[in-house]
Parts: structure tokens; C-alpha cells; sequence
């Protein structure tokens, strides 16, 4: 039997109803939203085509964050060193081994995830604020290895220069050939995030993150979904750092110090944790209102001269935090909340209430 859904739209199949994209209107939006990606660079600055590459590299380490906190529960503070993790395997690979960015790419997210399961295996034992504290010593000892281990290969506490993509004769070497190996690889990696959810490992997941108890007792395997948890989240990680590697050229230890993984966590809460599109919502926000700092600065320097200095570099620290207590606050579930209420008010109107 049919299944009635808001606004007359029926779903006659069970695949039709687990379909991401399920009308004619929401394919046309789809394709012409893919249409207009795509044709960024031919009509964009260099500076947007920046902030629009940082955004999607940023959004694939969130989007592995995601699926570890918001659909398993287990809280991480060490993203940021499970991306250095890709970018130094990349960079190392690409510049001294001559592997091809193409190879170099996967073997990132590999060595990231099999990193971050050496960091979760503490896990299978602990949990919340506990957990939190082992996933932080990720975060302080991976970049310690960084500068102290072999820093005649990773450059120690200096830039360490990074090859070229190339694909044939085409050299990826400016923002706008850039932006095609990084979306594209985003969306990739942000279907497999949307779908994973909505397998039977996904189920796992948000049964682990509601109750790991009574998930075990149901006959759900905490080893191997707890790590498998920690793996889909670190290969994130590495995709996304060995992508931040070859599109910044150069990389240091700095790239992946504790406020990027903090920054990263804040995305998550303002996002909305357990959805994947919180993610998206998250990671824009969060990376404008960095932008809007670096613009409003100068402005508060010309209002209050007397606080150029420190105090001015404490404007991103305080914005950020601002946000972050606001939505805790008044939207604990993060925009993507907001954003399905306004599609169920979008798709009952007249009758929204």
C-alpha cells in the first residue's frame, strides 16, 4: 500500500521511500545546484574560490566527526591530529617515495584511520569525559612526533613543501584547479556519510550513542563498531588532510594544533550533532563567521586604538565562543534542527501548525 506523504507525495516502493532525493522538483534543485558548483570558478575571485575550498576540506573532517559524536556518541578532541596524520602520509609519499597524489590520497586516510584506532581502542572501556581526556592526548602527542621524529623528513618545526597533483600534463597548482579535485571528493565523501547512517551499521552506531548497554544485549558487537566508529572517522580526517596538504602546498606542525579540533567540535554542536546536513550548516557558519572576524578586526582597532594587540586577537576566540553558548542555550540541536522544522512548516503550509 502507498504511503502518504506531506504535500500529496506519495511513495509507492520501499526504495523510492528511502531515496535521499525522492521528486522531479528536488532532482531539478539537485542538478542545478551541482550546475552552479561547478561553474564557481569561471565567474568567482580567487579569494571566494579560497574560502570555498577551505570549506569543503574543513567539511570532510567534520563529517567523519559527525559520525563519531553525533551518531555514536563518542566525543573526540583529536580531529585536527588525525588530519595531520593524512597530510604528512600524503606529503611524505607524494614528495620523497614519488607516489601519485591519485595513490597518495587513499593511503592518507588509511594511515589516519589506523592512527585513530590505536587512539580508540580506550573506548572499549571508558566513555564521556574519560574518553575525551585519551582522544586529547592524540592531540598533544601526534604533533610532538611531528617536530621530534625523523624532522629531517617531515621538516620539524619548519614548512615541509609539498608535490603538485598532476593528472597527465595538468598541473593542479591554483584555487580554481584545485576546486575540482577537492568538491568533488567532497560530495563523494559527504554521500557515503549521508548514506552510512542509514545502513545497519549506522543503526549500530545511534544504538551505541542511546545506549551502549542495552545496544550489547541486543546482540551489537561495542568492539568492533566502536572502532569501526573511530576508523570511518580518522580516514575523514586523513582524506581531508592529505586534500589541505596538496591544496595549501606547504604544511607545518601548527596546521593541526588543539583549536583546530576545537573549532571542529563547535561546528559539530552549531551544526547539530546526529545530522549529517548539521555538518554542512556547521562548517559554513562557523568558517564565515571566521571570515566575518578577520574583516570586523580592523574596524574595532579604528573604534578602541588602545586595545591594538592582544586584545584584538582575542576577537575570533570570543566570537567563536559566543556562538557556541548561544546555540547551547537556545538551539542545542544545532541549525540542522531549525532546518527541519522549516521543511515540515514548508510542506504542511497552510496548515503548518
Amino acid at each position: 500500500m502507498a504511503v502518504n506523504r506531506p504535500c500529496g507525495t506519495f511513495n509507492e516502493n520501499y526504495a523510492k521511500d528511502m531515496a535521499i532525493v525522492r521528486t522531479k522538483f528536488q532532482w531539478g534543485l539537485v542538478i542545478a545546484s551541482l550546475i552552479l558548483l561547478f561553474a564557481l570558478p569561471s565567474f568567482c575571485s580567487s579569494l571566494v574560490l579560497y574560502l570555498v575550498n577551505l570549506i569543503a576540506i574543513t567539511l570532510i573532517a567534520v563529517l567523519g566527526l559527525n559520525i563519531l559524536t553525533g551518531y555514536t556518541g563518542l566525543f573526540s578532541l583529536g580531529q585536527a591530529a588525525f588530519m595531520g596524520v593524512g597530510a604528512y602520509t600524503s606529503a611524505l609519499l607524494t614528495t620523497y617515495l614519488g607516489f601519485s597524489f591519485w595513490l597518495a590520497l587513499p593511503c592518507a586516510g588509511l594511515s589516519a584511520a589506523l592512527v585513530g584506532v590505536i587512539f580508540g581502542l580506550p573506548s572499549l572501556r571508558i566513555k564521556g569525559f574519560y574518553l575525551t581526556m585519551a582522544t586529547l592526548a592524540a592531540q598533544f602527542i601526534i604533533p610532538w612526533l611531528f617536530i621530534h621524529v625523523r624532522p629531517d623528513l617531515t621538516g620539524g618545526t619548519d614548512s615541509l613543501l609539498v608535490a603538485v597533483p598532476t593528472l597527465g600534463n595538468i598541473k593542479f597548482n591554483s584555487q580554481a584547479s584545485m576546486f575540482y579535485i577537492i568538491i568533488p571528493t567532497m560530495l563523494v565523501m559527504l554521500l557515503f556519510a549521508k548514506n552510512i547512517v542509514r545502513t545497519s551499521v549506522g543503526r549500530a552506531f545511534i544504538a551505541i550513542r542511546d545506549n551502549d548497554l542495552a545496544a550489547e544485549v541486543m546482540g551489537v558487537n561495542l568492539f568492533k563498531y566502536k572502532l569501526l566508529a573511530f576508523f570511518i572517522c580518522s580516514f575523514y580526517a586523513g582524506i581531508a588532510g592529505s586534500l589541505w596538504a596538496h591544496w595549501m602546498r606547504a604544511i607545518l606542525y601548527e596546521h593541526f594544533l588543539l583549536m583546530q579540533s576545537i573549532w571542529m567540535c563547535g561546528m559539530v554542536i552549531v551544526g547539530g550533532m546526529g545530522y549529517t546536513v548539521g555538518a554542512v550548516f556547521g562548517t559554513v557558519f562557523i568558517r564565515l563567521l571566521d571570515q566575518f572576524v578577520v574583516y570586523i578586526t580592523p574596524v574595532v582597532e579604528a573604534l578602541f586604538p588602545h586595545l591594538v594587540g592582544s586584545a584584538t586577537a582575542a576577537v575570533g576566540p570570543f566570537a567563536f565562543g559566543s556562538v557556541i553558548v548561544v546555540f547551547i542555550i537556545f538551539e542545542p540541536r544545532g541549525l540542522a534542527h531549525r532546518w527541519e522544522m522549516f521543511k515540515a512548516s514548508y510542506r504542511l503550509n497552510p496548515y503548518s501548525y
